[in-house]
């Protein structure tokens, strides 16, 4: 306490005052060693040499913080959720800490500011913040204390910028849930790229949207295809939710489609044991053109049928002399045959 008390006299004669407020805004505490808090917010692509030619960057406060931040707030977690598995706990830690929460931490608490780096390592899909918040616990753990860190975690992250409750029960991967639930109700479900284009900045934008059974639905942007995808599946499912009529209309599409996939083919007849083999069109034509091949054809399978039936049965129905008179008969059929076939040549070639 009294510390504290020394800290804020000391503050209006610091030749840095205006980072000493700057990290007292952040922190919610005056820094001791204020070359801990430089250090963590140095970014590699500025590093400097010490006096014993190492560079020098927040790389190491990084890996350190990254620890503290861990243990501080799986304790949180712990302490908030009494009675819940170990699953839920690690999952809600995991919210926490990852690298899209810390950057927006950076951000809101205005850490980004402060960070010395070069121009082109800041852009949007980075994690330059993250990395620099991550650091800074790990100055803030080396200059006061763990009591400090947790007392920071507390008050000015989990007090006034992340509601525990709602980043523990936050649907966090929108598109697998999407996905999910497509394949549940046996939908078609597709994300489309709309345009991708490039900021102000130069930074590339995506811009996707969900078809589900053809039907457009949520729309996302984002500095890259999987954040716009989150987006615009998370607009889904809030429609899908709150939409009625928009949910009855995703259905109806969906009854539509396995209608027209059941419906058989018009104009086709079906094919029955009777119509099976059936001459074909052609076929019919041909004779109709040929009446004269047609007539021989007929007589001749005619002859053939009854010589082919009747020698099939005679080895072990007929006499030998029921079988001598079908030869008889069948030597009358072909020569009926051969007549008929001299007479239309005759006449066909008069």
């Amino acid at each position: 306490m009294l510390n504290k008390i020394i800290d804020r006299i000391r503050l209006p004669f610091r030749k840095e005052k205006e980072l000493y407020l700057s990290l007292y805004q952040i922190i919610g505490i005056i820094p001791h060693n204020i070359d801990y808090y430089k250090t963590a917010l140095m970014h590699k692509s500025v590093a400097r040499r010490n006096v014993k030619g190492k560079p020098t960057h927040n790389e190491r406060l990084e890996f350190l913080g990254d620890a503290i931040l861990d243990a501080i707030v799986a304790e949180i977690v712990y302490e908030h959720f009494p009675g819940k598995r170990e699953g839920f706990l690690t999952n809600t830690r995991s919210k926490i800490v990852q690298r899209e929460t810390l950057n927006r931490l950076a951000k809101e608490l205005g850490i980004n500011r402060l960070i010395l780096s070069s121009g082109q390592s800041m852009s949007h899909n980075s994690y330059v913040g993250g990395n620099a918040f991550e650091a800074l616990v790990g100055a803030l753990y080396l200059d006061h204390g763990y009591d400090a860190c947790m007392c920071f975690m507390k008050k000015q992250i989990l007090g006034r910028l992340i509601n525990i409750d709602k980043v523990a029960y936050k649907e966090v991967n929108f598109k697998s849930k999407l996905i999910e639930w497509s394949q549940k109700n046996k939908m078609k479900l597709e994300f489309k790229l709309l345009k991708d284009y490039k900021d102000e900045d130069g930074n590339p934008v995506f811009h996707m949207q969900v078809f589900i059974e053809d039907v457009a639905c949520g729309e996302g942007k984002g500095y890259s295809k999987k954040e716009s995808q989150q987006e615009a599946a998370n607009n889904t499912l809030q429609r899908l939710r709150r939409e009625q009529q928009f949910l009855k209309r995703v259905f109806a599409a969906k009854s539509e489609r396995t209608k027209m996939e059941e419906e058989p083919i018009v104009g086709v007849p079906k094919t029955t044991p009777e119509t099976a083999f059936m001459p074909s069109s052609s076929e019919v034509a041909e004779k109709h053109e040929s009446p004269f091949i047609a007539e021989v054809f007929k007589d001749e399978k005619v002859a053939q049928g009854v010589h082919d039936d009747d020698v099939k049965n005679s080895s072990d129905q007929k006499t030998s002399g029921q079988q001598a008179k079908d030869k008889n008969y069948v030597k009358r059929t072909q020569s009926d045959r051969e007549a008929i076939i001299a007479a239309a040549e005759e006449e066909a070639f008069q």
